[in-house]
């Protein structure tokens, strides 16, 4: 049962990863310091997740979906803040493009809607996931990054593309509170458990500030919690944060599978892992300059790395030690490496899968996750003679393009000229009100194409023109003109690499 003297949070997504340990770690709370609305689908599998929690105090259970707007409107209509968790994730969205930007930017215009018809607008608080996608392929030497530096999603990376959409449409919607707090690599159970070809699409040299699904869980407890009782400071609203798990919680592809191998006696990971399969480009992840910044106001991290491979050993569950018997044996590591990638085949000969486009001979994706075929061909046989980097605590820090030790109040126009310059473009709009992030500024691309933009979304979202991002990855050419952008593709392609990868949807076709 609800209270409506208590604050009442809407949360949807509850039934996924994150959002089922949110629900969680929530539940103590309810009734007490915030009652929760939750909309879920009516499936077989939320009915076994939620039916027992049906008479919770402090609870409502609201069957529907969030494609619905007299659903999503009944949600807002009850609450006073959304917990925005709910999205369409990869690696489902790579196969289905058009219905990752349905669910995952047509759910926020579905909320926005709902806030903006109940007048809302300067009370209502809307907490949006974003995603480490969204900045894509930082790959050594460029694997430090921030809020700030440019959006970038992946070629193919559909879900990475509807959550830039959804963001921009977040960030400047004129809500008084929002905030987009960009989710990383979420390790736990479900991570150990991943069989897909996206794996194969993870370099091995790549990088990630994971953060568990505890830790998750206990940031949105946390935010609801704090704000509820109003320890969550004013400063918080108006921003986008990286969700990230500090030191602890970065690590290599490499040294993640050294470490996970390890546990069955391998001594390397030549036996197991074929250099050739693996993507060297276009994934996503980074370690995070700024991620003690949302741990300062929400306190939630706890877990490291071994919280992964604890899930991960008891997801082999007696293979462990059968691995470690047959890798003491002689020619035992050769053995069990065989049968381990083995199990492997059926990924890489899918639609998806590295092998399946080299074998199809797909030019656009071997130029996409490689450079070349040349560049694929003159790859190792072993990991262990691959080109290793090992600077991993040098950043190469990404200029914004405009003097950020400055208050914030103290943004001139001066300052978004130069920095809508830097980015290849022109500011169009004569003026512009000293230390006004919020108001949108009309601004031209290098490409000649004309839109608005706040100076929030620009500079602190490292976004840029909707049309480019619409239309196409035209990273290359994007590049020779915009000097803010090729600061994160200069360091990783070549000169010549001028390949554009048309986009089959956009927040358009929604």
């Amino acid at each position: 049962m609800m209270n409506s003297k208590r604050p009442v949070v809407f949360m949807t997504g509850a039934g996924g990863g994150m959002g089922f340990e949110s629900f969680k770690q929530m539940l103590p709370d309810l009734g007490d310091v915030y009652d929760l609305v939750i909309l879920v689908r009516d499936s077989e599998k939320n009915h076994n997740l939620f039916d027992s929690y049906e008479n919770h105090k402090g609870l409502q259970i609201i069957y529907g979906d969030l494609l619905s707007q007299k659903d999503v409107e009944k949600c807002v209509a009850l609450s006073d803040m959304v917990l925005h968790i709910a999205a369409f994730v990869s690696p489902a969205a790579d196969y289905y493009p058009k219905k990752a930007m349905e669910n995952n930017y047509g759910s926020v215009m579905n909320i926005m809607n709902a806030i903006e018809s109940q007048n809302k607008e300067n009370t209502y608080k809307f907490v949006y996931i974003g995603t480490v996608a969204e900045t894509g392929d930082r790959m050594p030497p460029i694997h430090w990054g921030r809020v700030g530096d440019p959006i970038k999603p992946s070629m193919y990376d559909y879900y990475a593309v509807s959550k830039v959409a959804a963001e921009r449409a977040v960030i400047e919607s004129g809500l008084k509170y929002w905030v987009s707090l960009r989710q990383t690599g979420i390790m736990g159970p479900a991570m150990a458990k991943i069989r897909d070809a996206i794996q194969f699409h993870n370099c091995l040299y790549n990088v990630l500030e994971y953060c568990s699904d505890r830790d998750s869980g206990r940031l949105m407890r946390n935010l609801a919690a704090f704000d509820a009782d109003g320890s969550l400071d004013e400063s918080f609203w108006g921003h986008i944060y990286n969700i990230g798990g500090g030191e602890s919680c970065r690590v290599s592809t490499y040294d993640m599978y050294m470490k996970m191998y390890g546990e069955l006696g391998f001594t390397n990971i030549d036996p197991i892992v074929d250099p050739k399969v693996y993507a060297t480009r276009n994934f996503h992840g980074q370690y995070y300059l700024d991620s003690d910044k949302l741990e300062n106001y929400l306190h939630f991290r706890s877990d490291s790395m071994e919280y992964f491979y604890d899930a991960y050993l008891k997801e082999l569950g007696g293979a462990v030690a059968a691995g470690k018997v047959m890798t003491k044996l002689p020619g035992g590591k050769k053995l069990m490496g065989n049968i381990i990638k083995g199990t492997f085949n059926k990924l890489l000969d899918s639609e998806h899968g590295t092998k399946h486009w080299l074998d199809a001979n797909m030019e656009d994706h071997i130029d996409a996750y490689w450079g070349s075929k040349k560049a694929w061909e003159e790859l190792p046989d072993k990991a262990s003679e691959m080109e290793a980097f090992t600077d991993w605590d040098t950043v190469v820090e990404i200029d914004h393009g405009y003097d950020e030790s400055k208050p914030e109040s103290e943004l001139s126009y001066e300052d978004m000229k130069a920095a809508v310059e830097f980015r290849g473009g022109e500011l169009l709009a004569d003026s512009m009100e000293t230390g006004n992030w919020k108001s949108k500024l009309l601004m031209k691309c290098a490409f000649g194409h004309e839109f608005e933009a706040s100076p929030r979304l620009v500079l602190e979202g490292g976004h840029w023109c909707p049309e480019c991002e619409r239309k196409s990855w035209n990273y290359g050419k994007r590049a020779q003109v915009d000097p803010f952008f090729a600061q994160v593709w200069n360091p990783l392609h070549e000169k010549d690499e001028l390949r554009e990868y048309p986009k089959v949807v956009s927040e358009l076709d929604i």
